[in-house]
Parts: C-alpha cells; sequence; structure tokens
C-alpha cells in the first residue's frame, strides 16, 4: 500500500513536466494554505496559491535554464547549469520535504517545498522555505515584481 503523500508527489513532477491534467488545480484542495517565506500571513485559497506557486515558477528556474521555460528545468536531471532541482526528496504519510537548489541573479538559493496532502490526494498545506539570506532578499524583490505582473489591472476610480 502505498502512502498519500507517494501519488501526490508523482503528480507534482508531473505537473512540473507539463504532463498532468489539470494543472495545480488537479493538485490543490479547495482551501489549501500557503506559507510564503516573504509574507508573513498564511494565504488560503486554490487562487492565491496557484498565483504564488506561478510566480515561483517563473522566479525560481534559475540561470541555467532558458527565460520562461519555469520550473520543469526541475525534471533536466543531471547538471542543470544552475537551473532549479530537487536535490533531496523525503516522504512518509501525508507529508513531503522536498529540497531544491538553483541560481538566480548568480545567487545560490537553497530551500524546502514541505507539502501535506489529505486522504483524496490533494494538497492541503505548501510551506516554502528559503536560504541564505541574500538568497531571500533577492527572491523577494524578484516575486514582488512577478506577482505585480499577474495582478489584474486596477480599476479606475
Amino acid at each position: 500500500m502505498t502512502d498519500p503523500i507517494d501519488t501526490v508527489l508523482a503528480d507534482w513532477h508531473r505537473h512540473l513536466r507539463g504532463q498532468l491534467p489539470g494543472g495545480l488545480d488537479a493538485l490543490l484542495h479547495d482551501d489549501v494554505v500557503f506559507f510564503s517565506p516573504i509574507v508573513f500571513t498564511p494565504q488560503r485559497g486554490k487562487a492565491v496559491t496557484t498565483m504564488y506557486l506561478e510566480a515561483a515558477g517563473q522566479t525560481l528556474p534559475g540561470d541555467g535554464a532558458a527565460k520562461g521555460a519555469g520550473l520543469a528545468a526541475i525534471e533536466a536531471g543531471g547538471d542543470t547549469g544552475g537551473g532549479f532541482r530537487y536535490t533531496k526528496e523525503v516522504a512518509a504519510g501525508h507529508h513531503a520535504v522536498l529540497e531544491f537548489e538553483t541560481t538566480v541573479e548568480g545567487k545560490y538559493v537553497n530551500g524546502v517545498d514541505i507539502i501535506t496532502c489529505d486522504d483524496d490526494g490533494r494538497i492541503v498545506e505548501f510551506r516554502v522555505m528559503l536560504r541564505p539570506l541574500q538568497a531571500v532578499n533577492l527572491v523577494h524583490r524578484q516575486m514582488g515584481a512577478m506577482l505585480e505582473s499577474m495582478a489584474p489591472p486596477a480599476e479606475p476610480g
């Protein structure tokens, strides 16, 4: 018998390769909670979590990835030339910790994605932690710009 998280991780990697029908909508629970390394308060709901994960996909592919390639560089295997890659995975039951590294603007970024799922194979919590401090500052600046560019235009008032 496999743990629920095993199926979720397989689907997560399929999503990153662009091979999961339904993408994040199929993976995320409607009431998912996202914990950003940048924003103090938890972000609640599928729409906001999708926005953060898509912004990360455009911000963190790394210096070795083609512009706009997103996190699909994760699945490249081997030396990604500074591109985003998972280096370790630890999973059991409903929980997984995936360590990643990348290089952004020549700066080393190391972090973990902590994923919790329910019995139905939907992600109910996604937590991201980053190090070192210079990486946190860089990602903060880039994610802010990416999220701003993704926001719908303000209505004239």
